[in-house]
């Protein structure tokens, strides 16, 4: 039976492990997450499909069922299973959108690296994915493609299946014109997302940007607009767009613009904060705090999160302050990605480096100002840190949302706590309360890590009540409805 919503996404929808020797596909341990939330949908219509990639030797012999059906939790649902060779993975995935379109879209135009791109064999990739896609969909299906990685599917797709309705979610920022066009791909890619009936953004500003890259290689112009959710419309923050851009006229039809930004399981967070288990936890880590304010950082290792940046923001503290020496810690979570890849190698060595600077300088028998975490930590122990956090400090030069901030607020439950936020996080326009940092000036991390460490209860408790309001706004179920309004839209458009 075909699907009436298929999602297209690189990852599997479950976790596949061996048991006894048989494979078992287990459901995701924590409901929080890109993959159960996407999962979430499968409620809603009668009939879903998931289709994702796996590693394989010989595509045309995998190995493996290239279909299968899963019923968990989240309902019944097929997985169409792309059978990829590690070559094909390491070509479209590893160099052209991590060593290519990652840095272009964060803004470092000094990492891109074109030269190694097998373009060919990015187009290859993408058109499997249309193909798989196109073949699990009905003919009035909608067809929900997420990130940059798959950016030539809606074209593509809509040659094989012109009838489906084509969403398109970019999990990222979208960059500004000037620093989009330097990839040389930029036409092809541009149109295929107008080959889409809707292209989704976090915040107003990354739609703004898509608009202006369409209007400078196409002449297509914004042909619908509104004032910005007073809720994400603040005012002189770096991220802050006061128009949001509705649609797009291109020959002769319009392209939805859906600014929506993806949120965390609120309520989730907030009642495993509350939890015996949690309490046990956080009990335990201010024991060993004793008298010391703990700063806590997590984000996963890669240049485009400033953990160099608060490592030495860090130290600078120390050097200025020798007073706060046995009085606070910096726990460092960064979690290494892509090890495999070197740009990520350097940043975790100099991580390392920075970790080992700063212990051996300040640190003593009795105090360790530095702890470095550099594996991922279970959602309920991670939860009891941000509870036991005096200060969060999230301080990416660039993020496409981040929701470690989000999760910090909704496990903060009515303690107070202070967070530190980077202007150039796309979050930053929604969470009010938080302390605003330039994460590219010193003096702006200095005086904001300063700020924290001294601010008194009340400010804390205030501020913490208005990020948890903006936190719980911008939830997952906030996004889910107007993501099924949206898909709800796009139904109409085609009968009418």
């Amino acid at each position: 039976m075909k699907s009436d919503l298929v999602i297209v996404y690189h990852r599997q929808p479950y976790e596949e492990v061996e048991e006894n020797g048989k494979t078992v596909f287990r459901e995701n341990k924590s409901p929080n997450g890109i993959v159960p939330t996407l999962k979430g949908f499968f409620g809603q219509v009668d009939q879903a499909a998931w289709v994702a990639w796996k590693l394989a030797e010989d595509p045309s012999n995998p190995g493996f069922e290239r279909q299968i059906d899963i019923n968990d939790s989240f309902g019944s649902y097929r997985v169409s299973r792309l059978p990829l060779t590690d070559a094909q993975v390491k070509s479209f995935y590893h160099v052209s959108s991590k060593e290519a379109f990652w840095p272009i879209l964060h803004g470092f135009k000094e990492r891109y690296n074109y030269d190694p791109v097998d373009w060919s064999t990015f187009r290859e990739v993408n058109w499997a994915f249309a193909e798989a896609a196109a073949a699990e969909a009905s003919d009035d299906a909608v067809v929900w493609i997420h990130d940059y990685n798959l950016w030539l599917v809606p074209g593509y797709l809509r040659q094989l299946k012109p009838n489906v309705r084509i969403a398109f979610y970019h999990h990222t920022p979208f960059p500004s014109a000037d620093m989009f066009n330097v990839l040389p791909w930029r036409e092809e890619i541009i149109d295929s997302l107008l080959a889409c009936d809707a292209v989704g953004f976090h915040i107003p500003r990354y739609s703004q940007n898509f608009a202006a890259a369409v209007r400078s290689l196409k002449g297509s112009k914004v042909s619908r607009d509104m004032p910005t959710d007073p809720a994400m419309a603040r005012k002189g923050a770096a991220l802050a767009d006061l128009v949001t851009p509705v649609a797009i006229a291109h020959e002769g039809r319009e392209v939805r613009m859906d600014t929506n930004p993806v949120g965390v399981n609120f309520n989730y967070i907030e009642t495993l904060a509350s939890t015996d288990e949690v309490a046990e936890k956080v009990k335990s880590v201010r024991a060993e705090l004793g008298d010391c304010q703990l700063v806590l950082s997590v984000s996963r290792t890669d240049y485009t999160k400033g953990n160099i940046e608060q490592l030495e923001t860090f130290e600078r503290l120390l050097q200025r302050r020798p007073e706060l020496k046995g009085k606070v810690r910096l726990m460092l979570v960064s979690v290494g990605a892509n090890r495999n890849m070197t740009a990520y190698e350097e940043v975790q060595q100099k991580i390392e480096e920075l970790t080992g600077r700063i212990n051996g300088t300040f640190g003593s028998f009795e105090w360790q100002p530095v702890s470095l975490i550099s594996s991922a930590i279970p959602l309920k122990d991670l939860v009891a840190y941000y509870r036991a956090a005096d200060v969060a400090s999230i301080t990416p030069l660039a993020d496409g949302l981040n929701l470690v901030a989000s999760e910090f607020c909704a496990a903060k439950g009515q303690a107070p706590g202070a967070l530190i936020l980077s202007e150039f996080a796309g979050c930053a326009v929604l969470l009010d309360g938080a302390i605003p940092v330039n994460p590219f000036s010193h003096a702006s991390m200095d005086s904001a890590l300063d700020q924290a460490l001294a601010m008194q209860e009340t400010e804390a408790l205030d501020r913490m009540k208005r990020l948890r309001q903006s936190a719980a706004r911008w939830d997952i179920e906030s996004w889910t409805q107007a993501e099924l309004a949206l898909f709800r839209e796009l139904g109409q458009a085609k009968t009418s």
